[in-house]
């Protein structure tokens, strides 16, 4: 079994046991975080899709911890004029574990 959800602007294929990395998710790890926002669910040959959402189907995961990524590089040149810049920044993530999909 799968489904799709959505959760900070993007969508992710999750299916039991997963492990991702979503945006910044409010909760300590160990606790359990509820996604409603389930796009479509699917299982063995056939597969559900919402009009936005399947109604009645949540997605239940646990918080693993609260991390960083690797930092990401901006590097500004102007060509000819001497002039760089170099910045970084490293995006904040929830790394989650899918514990249940529920349909109605």
């Amino acid at each position: 079994m799968f489904a799709v959800i959505r959760t900070g602007g993007k969508q992710y294929r999750v299916a039991p046991n997963d492990v991702l990395k979503v945006e910044k998710l409010d909760g300590e790890a160990g606790s359990t975080i509820t996604f409603t926002d389930v796009l479509a669910v699917g299982s063995e040959g056939s597969v559900t899709f919402g009009t936005p959402v399947v109604a009645g189907a949540t997605v239940t995961a646990t918080v693993i911890a609260q991390d960083r990524l690797d930092t990401v590089i901006i590097f500004k040149k102007r060509r000819r004029q001497n002039s760089r810049r170099r910045n970084g920044h490293r995006q904040q993530v929830t790394v989650l574990r899918v514990a249940e999909i529920i349909t109605a």
